[in-house]
């Protein structure tokens, strides 16, 4: 990988494999499953708990579809069996960083109220909580429109689709739910029309 323009940080195991990727200034990791200590799935999952972000490629003898699927589903941004071609692997490193973006692109701000897009929390002042498909959703357009008033028939159709039920009353539902989350003054009712984030 010198060669090739990068410096490179090789540790033999998982612990230290977590501690550094967790701790210094990385822009990739290439991630063996078999390591000792921790295995590389472990490692994955620990740094995904950990909320940190870098591309993670892993490389592997493991090319059964649930090893593959199980390292996609643990947070991987790729999997590659071995054997397998330098060529490629160097390609599929160059595209992660290319696509690397910086994590304030991945954030919705509305004062200290905060909406990770990629691991679906919310930080509401000291707060951090995870929300469901639904809520998140619905988290997601109340941010992007602070201070305007969304009709109930709005968030159905964002959240739930065209072909919900229109009497239903599934949005004052989730809005109880983000409230509790979040703070109920945050998300304001407006009478007959349908409901408002709070600047």
């Amino acid at each position: 990988m010198s060669r090739n323009g990068y410096v490179t940080h090789v540790v033999a195991d998982g612990v230290s494999a977590y501690e550094l990727a967790r701790g210094r200034d990385f822009d990739l990791l290439i991630l063996d499953l078999g390591l000792p200590g921790h295995d590389g799935l472990t490692v994955l999952r620990k740094l995904r708990n950990a909320r940190v972000t870098l591309p993670v490629v892993i490389l592997t003898a493991r090319d059964a579809v649930s090893d593959v699927v199980g390292g996609l589903e643990s947070g991987a941004d790729d999997y590659m069996s071995k054997p397998f071609a330098f060529d490629e692997l160097l390609a599929r490193v160059r595209l992660r960083l290319r696509r690397e973006e910086p994590l304030d692109a991945f954030l919705l701000r509305v004062g200290d109220l905060v909406l990770d897009l990629r691991t679906r929390r919310i930080r509401a002042g000291d707060r951090v909580t995870d929300l469901s498909a639904r809520e998140f959703a619905l988290a997601e357009i109340l941010l992007r429109n602070p201070d305007r008033v969304l009709s109930r028939e709005q968030l159905l159709s964002h959240v739930w689709g065209f072909d919900y039920d229109p009497g239903s009353n599934v949005v004052d539902v989730y809005v109880r739910y983000l409230r509790r989350k979040i703070g109920a003054e945050r998300v304001q009712t407006v009478r007959g029309v349908g409901y408002r984030l709070k600047v």
